[in-house]
């Protein structure tokens, strides 16, 4: 790991999930108390090994590619399908039932703690994740822009469904893709997309292309409709052979992470 970067583990006990939570807090080099400083967010924080996070950051703090931030992983747990999802309701087999409590969490007691003893601004700052932990990302942010400018979803499972493959599910029933329909105004967010396009084998409806990619481009275009603008307000990048895992992920962790620079200076 770079010296220019250093971990923090903590443990906060949230009252909205009833439990301990682990976060991993990536600070940068010289972090002063005076200042105040933007916050990435991560769900799947107990990924950040496996993505070499810390290198990367420390390597692009190096190149003065990316400003000081301090980057927080939420670890999750053996709950972690009920714990993530859309807070405006559960899947078809009802997982995503604890979500809501997820976002109370971030809301209401992470965001304050690291606000108060690691000095991260209140408003402005961009939360992401990866696979069912990337639709929560961008749930939250949807729902929470005064807290969050921006998204990042790495092969977001915007499959999220109300009814099951077979038993009468239209495209329509794409739980995100719905919210972000039937939303009368659309908060003023940017969002950054990522998929492998070995992401999955899956193709529902037979056109040659895999259902994450298509879920993925239909939900940028939902957002489209209510007025963002690709390449301005909504980013994609589709990685050729990339696959649903953390190596994948950690090798466009850099274009993210210089998108994020941007977006939060």
């Amino acid at each position: 790991m770079s010296s220019s970067v250093s971990f923090v583990h903590i443990n906060i006990h949230s009252t909205f999930l009833q439990r301990e939570v682990h976060v991993s807090i990536l600070l940068p080099a010289q972090h002063d108390k005076l200042q105040s400083y933007p916050l990435l967010l991560f769900n799947d924080g107990q990924d950040f090994p496996a993505l070499n996070l810390a290198g990367t950051v420390g390597e692009l703090q190096l190149e003065n590619l990316l400003q000081p931030i301090v980057i927080a992983g939420i670890h999750a747990n053996h709950r972690r399908t009920d714990e993530y999802g859309t807070a405006i309701r559960g899947d078809y087999a009802g997982r995503g039932a604890e979500a809501g409590a997820t976002t109370a969490f971030v809301i209401r007691e992470l965001i304050p703690f690291l606000h108060e003893h690691y000095h991260v601004r209140m408003s402005g700052n961009v939360y992401a994740g990866f696979s069912l932990g990337g639709l929560m990302a961008l749930d939250i942010t949807w729902n929470y822009p005064e807290f969050f400018a921006a998204a990042g979803v790495f092969s977001g499972s915007l499959w999220w469904r109300q009814k099951a493959i077979g038993e009468g599910y239209k495209d329509s029933d794409r739980i995100m893709h719905a919210q972000i329909r039937e939303t009368a105004e659309a908060p003023k967010i940017k969002c950054w997309f990522q998929c492998g396009s070995n992401d999955e084998y899956d193709d529902r409806d037979g056109d040659g292309v895999i259902d994450s990619v298509q879920d993925t481009l239909e939900c940028i275009g939902e957002m489209e409709r209510k007025g963002f603008v690709w390449a301005r307000d909504v980013f994609y990048t589709e990685v050729a052979g990339g696959e649903h895992n953390p190596a994948t992920w950690g090798r466009v962790m850099p274009i993210f992470l210089e998108w994020v620079s941007k977006e939060l200076s």
